[in-house]
């Protein structure tokens, strides 16, 4: 998408276009209200928007009612974009649903699965059950495999004493 982007003439990074859809909804907005928007994290969301203040895409200034609350809003630079942006985006929009066609299932239907499975039970806890497992089964194989030592021991020790080398 950066290449699509700089091929437009657009200094603009993906991860941007969350907070860029957040504040054209609703500005000006705060870090938590574009979070929620954007339904990303708040760090992430306060990252996202330092880089694009740091980019001239937008403007942060205190807020009215309280100054530690940051008023988020488009600077001009990051308004005369958003058309060259909407074109961008229909361009994106048109290549997925043409990638959706030529596979067997669409793979926007996929994505829309994994989602909502994620947010049954996030990837997070999904590799935490994973590292558990593999602990256990550590244990047990080691566990295993000492228990073959012995009984190989044993054998070996039985043998020697039929032999007569004990």
């Amino acid at each position: 998408m950066e290449e699509a982007y700089a091929s437009a003439g657009l200094r603009y990074r993906p991860r941007f276009t969350p907070v860029m859809r957040a504040l054209m909804a609703c500005e000006p907005s705060t870090i938590g209200q574009i979070a929620e928007s954007a339904k990303i994290s708040q760090p992430a969301a306060t990252q996202t928007v330092a880089l694009m203040v740091k980019e001239g895409l937008i403007v942060s200034e205190p807020g009215t009612d309280d100054s530690r609350q940051r008023q988020i809003r488009l600077s001009p630079r990051g308004r005369a974009m958003l058309s060259k942006l909407r074109d961008c985006w229909k361009a994106t929009q048109m290549a997925a649903d043409s990638l959706d066609a030529s596979l067997p299932r669409p793979l926007s239907q996929s994505l829309d699965e994994a989602i909502k499975a994620l947010s049954e039970e996030s990837f997070g806890s999904r590799v935490t059950k994973a590292r558990a497992s593999l602990s256990g089964a550590g244990t047990r194989s080691a566990k295993s495999a000492a228990g073959k030592r012995r009984a190989e021991s044993g054998k070996n020790a039985a043998k020697k004493k039929r032999t007569g080398d004990a």
